[in-house]
């Protein structure tokens, strides 16, 4: 037996490892390039991204533009020198941010205290409104009277022409704007009069705007004249200065300015409430007959007329002249055309001198413009 003994070994086996028959998969070579493309988009974009975030430069800057230079044909501007003592003209623009309205712009109503030498219709101009306006909306103060207002009157001046109205407990819309001649819609939607119009109530006593509305002018200042019975002379005024005279002269349908200021008015123009002119004069100035006729009253008379003169043309036409300081004729006195029969003056109800002059023809009111040379 051999000093060696032997050493079992490990039996080998028989089996050897598999080979695997899968292949790797084949892309096709656009879309591998474009798989490219977006990852190196990706990078660059993230790298344009920490280059603004860290510098807070854009990415603009980063590439560095530059500006073409320009072409021969093309102008170069360049900006004026600037020296600190030179006078530069410009417009100074206020940083004020509150709103501006225009001039005149208003939706509420405003108070206006009567001067000497107000007149209705200066006052309705320079409130761009008109003066049936004013009139309606203070009748208790004018009673539809023109004349009426004296200094320190506090005359309510409504933002536009209409009629300023107050509410009364059992008005309604539809009532009060077929009263005025309106439009419901126009009273609803006039800014000034803040109603909800899904549910518009409003309080009594409430004053509300009716643009456009409008009445009748109860006219009862004016001097009333009567047809007279005696031949020749057709009219009669009630009064302390009136007479009926007969026969004198006859007008010649042509008539002349009245006062010493051809074409000037001072106060009221003629319009529905004032249905006369009044011309300018000054106190003591003297106002002339327009046309021939027969004088029918000569003396002062209520209504606000104060010292009154009135012609009688006999052929249709009388003519009135009012508030004189003076009287030059006398009642049934007969006057040529362009002869003085007062003097102006600020007698009845007037804020300042001037003459108060009225044209009426069978009656009826003709505005003096229409006739007077």
């Amino acid at each position: 037996m051999s000093i060696f003994s032997k050493v079992d070994q490990p039996e080998e086996t028989s089996q050897a490892p598999q080979e695997t028959n899968q292949q790797p998969k084949n892309y096709p070579a656009w879309l591998v390039a474009a798989t490219w493309v977006i990852s190196i988009l990706m990078i660059a974009l993230t790298i344009f991204s920490l280059y603004q975030y860290f510098t807070g430069k854009s990415l603009t800057s980063f590439i560095n533009l530059t500006n073409r230079p320009p072409t021969s044909s093309e102008s170069v501007s360049s900006l004026p020198d600037y020296s600190p003592d030179k006078t530069y003209e410009s417009v100074e623009r206020s940083a004020n941010s509150d709103t501006v309205l225009p001039t005149g712009v208003r939706d509420s109503v405003v108070e206006y205290p009567v001067a000497s030498g107000d007149s209705l219709f200066g006052i309705a101009e320079e409130y761009e409104v008109d003066p049936e306006t004013i009139l309606w909306a203070n009748y208790d103060i004018l009673n539809d009277d023109p004349h009426l207002i004296s200094v320190g009157d506090k005359l309510k001046i409504p933002p536009v022409d209409g009629i300023l109205y107050e509410w009364q407990i059992y008005d309604t819309l539809e009532a009060v704007a077929a009263k005025y001649h309106a439009d419901v819609d126009d009273i609803l939607l006039y800014p000034g009069n803040d109603l909800d119009i899904t549910n518009p109530v409003i309080e009594p006593g409430t004053y509300i705007m009716i643009p456009g509305g409008y009445r009748d002018t109860q006219a009862t200042w004016v001097v009333a004249v009567t047809a007279g019975t005696n031949a020749g002379v057709t009219a009669q005024i009630a009064g302390p200065g009136s007479c009926s005279p007969t026969g004198g002269y006859v007008g010649t349908y042509s008539f002349v300015w009245p006062a010493p200021y051809y074409g000037q008015v001072s106060g009221n123009d003629y319009w529905s409430g004032h249905q006369a002119i009044d011309a300018m004069c000054y106190e003591g100035d003297s106002i002339f007959a327009s046309d021939s006729g027969v004088v029918i009253y000569a003396g002062a008379i209520s209504g606000g007329y104060g010292n009154l003169v009135a012609i009688d043309h006999q052929n249709g036409y009388l003519t009135l002249y009012a508030h004189l300081s003076g009287i030059a004729v006398s009642c049934g006195q007969s006057v040529a055309q362009g002869q003085v029969v007062g003097y102006c003056g600020s007698t009845g109800n007037s804020t300042g001198a001037h003459l108060h002059f009225e044209v009426r023809l069978n009656g009826g009111f003709v505005n003096p413009w229409h006739v007077l040379q």
